[in-house]
């Protein structure tokens, strides 16, 4: 079953009823187990009858409900939780198509997941968010598209390869998948009563819609204020308590997010463990995961494990990722929760601290079992314009890559990108760098960093420095996921090396190539939209892995320092970023001179 086929709660109900009362068999009996209740946070010994993909009956015996037919669980003592919820991520991020991502996660008791997929808006428009949305609904679990809202992400700031438009998120509202807007990243739009921001918003509240929020400042007054006026009910960018307690004061819900390179939870739940406060409000996400990390390390499990080490009680935080995030999305009658009516989206553990996950059913069927996948994660045909989208004009060569200095100088004061471990804000740093034939040399753990245009073909590359990878040796390396205008950012401590990189994507198609000493150490081809693969993610996972592999070979110690590669584009979270038009200071909204007057 799919949620394309999956009957509504009153097109199942006469089934469910006839089953719950007694006069008709249920598909599947759950017995023997314990049912975690996640609307009171109770632990009972019940019984779980499921048919048409939803729960018939949630009670004490569900004997009543078997026929000849019913197939029977036997929970043999286990816990019995609903199936966990992801409230925010994007599917690109772990470099797969949505039904290699459901392939991945599934396993991991993930069943439904509510995914903004503005990295392959940027890139291909309402068309590629129409292929996202496409691929979703016919998957084995629940995936809910929220419509990109800002594209590009910061206006005048930077270029997208197109622009998401008030009408596009109107159109988008009318498709069955779409359950809100995507992160509201221009803040300082919305504070700023930015119309075409407004009309984004004001399109998804009258379809009855989640909007959701991006607030990546730390300032928490009047602009705070006024973000919140505007309609966001959710906000992922917090780092510490007091930002976790002024989203849920303001009546939005606190998303806590533990990815693969952003560790947010464990300073922002204290507002839960030792505050006291109501924990209603706050949810449990992933943002960002890739593909390594849902192959070695898990999903959703993973943060929940992470939460409840982090002194949060289990079912307290079973809550944050099942029946918070569906009532955050006007769904709470739909899924979270092992209750009448609901999806049928269920997990069988021995354990629910350290949460094996022994037995997955999303819409009423088993999808995974002893970490194996069971069913099918059928593909969408991607058409050539998603698999053809690298265009840089020309052939690159080192001379695209210098930096003049001002005439008649030996050294410089330039603004370099700070990069710090497990964070997404970057630092506005400044050094003094050496000039040698009139150009500006990086030095010491300071490297050359290059936005290359790859939507256009403009043949443009606007260069800079990057500081905290700490590479050493002549290496580069590019990546075509480059959050969120997603042009090519390229890394680099010699010029011929970073030229060599961006030809060899422009070759391939997209994706992320590392090199040194003059030959190619690692490729992880991206040939949907320069963003994703269509191959499994465990293969992917792989190519990701020797990506690491050749990252600390050049002296790299970061964690999942490729995570921090990608979001040098951002140019929505402080404190500096590249784009194709600049450098650009996050903490003005403003592009700013590389060399530092004097």
């Amino acid at each position: 079953m799919t949620p394309q086929t999956l009957p509504s709660w009153p097109d199942a109900a006469p089934t469910l009823i006839a089953i719950a009362a007694g006069r008709a068999p249920a598909d599947t009996v759950i017995r023997g187990g314990k049912v975690v209740l996640v609307h009171t946070r109770e632990v009972l010994e019940w019984q779980v009858a499921i048919a048409q993909g939803r729960f018939a009956y949630v009670g004490p015996d569900a004997g009543h409900c078997i026929g000849p037919d019913t197939e029977i669980i036997e929970a043999e003592g286990r816990y019995v939780i609903p199936g966990l919820c992801d409230a925010h991520m994007h599917v690109e991020s772990g470099m797969l198509i949505p039904a290699e991502f459901c392939a991945a996660v599934i396993p991991h008791g993930t069943t439904a997941m509510f995914t903004d997929p503005h990295e392959i808006a940027n890139v291909l428009g309402l068309p590629g968010v129409r292929l996202m949305h496409d691929e979703a609904r016919i998957q084995p679990c629940s995936m809910f598209v929220q419509m990109p809202s800002c594209a590009p992400s910061a206006p005048g700031l930077e270029t997208t390869g197109h622009e998401i438009t008030p009408d596009d998120v109107a159109e988008a509202m009318t498709w069955p998948g779409i359950v809100g807007l995507g992160e509201m990243m221009n803040f300082p739009g919305v504070a700023n009563g930015d119309p075409k921001m407004l009309a984004e918003m004001a399109a998804t509240a009258r379809a009855g819609k989640t909007i959701g929020g991006h607030y990546a400042s730390p300032d928490l007054g009047p602009a705070f204020h006024a973000y919140a006026a505007g309609g966001p009910a959710d906000d992922h960018e917090g780092t510490c308590e007091a930002d976790a307690v002024a989203r849920v004061r303001q009546g939005m819900r606190s998303m806590m997010r533990l990815g693969s390179a952003w560790y947010d939870v464990k300073t922002q739940i204290t507002a839960v463990t030792e505050r006291g406060l109501d924990p209603r409000n706050f949810i449990l996400c992933t943002d960002d995961c890739m593909a390594g990390t849902l192959v070695n390390d898990g999903h959703m499990n993973r943060v929940l494990r992470h939460a409840i080490a982090c002194g949060c009680d289990p079912l307290v935080a079973l809550q944050m990722c099942t029946i918070n995030t569906a009532t955050h999305f006007g769904l709470e009658r739909e899924l979270g929760s092992i209750a009448p009516g609901r999806r049928a989206d269920v997990i069988l553990t021995s354990d629910l601290t350290t949460l094996p996950i022994e037995r997955v059913i999303a819409l009423g069927r088993t999808v995974a079992e002893g970490g194996k996948l069971v069913v099918d994660c059928p593909h969408l045909d991607w058409p050539d314009a998603a698999r053809n989208t690298v265009h840089m004009g020309k052939t690159l060569t080192d001379a695209d890559f210098d930096i003049p200095a001002p005439a008649g100088a030996n050294d410089v004061t330039a603004r370099v990108i700070g990069v710090v471990e497990n964070q997404a804000p970057t630092k506005a740093l400044s050094r003094r760098l050496p000039v040698r034939d009139g150009r500006v040399e990086a030095e010491g753990d300071t490297c050359q960093i290059a936005l290359v245009e790859r939507h256009r073909g403009t043949g443009g590359v606007v260069n800079a420095f990057v500081a905290g990878f700490g590479y050493t040796g002549k290496m580069a390396m590019a990546s075509t996921v480059a959050h969120d205008s997603h042009h090519m950012i390229v890394v680099g401590t010699d010029r011929a090396a970073m030229a060599q990189a961006a030809n060899r994507l422009a070759e391939v198609g997209g994706g992320v190539t590392f090199w040194a000493e003059g030959t190619e150490r690692a490729l992880v081809e991206l040939p949907i939209a320069g963003l994703m693969s269509d191959s499994p993610a465990a293969d992917v996972a792989a190519k990701a892995e020797a990506l690491i592999h050749a990252m600390r070979d050049a002296g790299c110690t970061l964690n999942n320092a490729y995570m921090q590669h990608s979001l040098l584009a951002l140019v929505v979270i402080p404190e500096l970023r590249i784009s194709d038009l600049g450098l650009v200071d996050v903490t003005k909204f403003e592009l700013t001179d590389l060399i530092e007057t004097p």
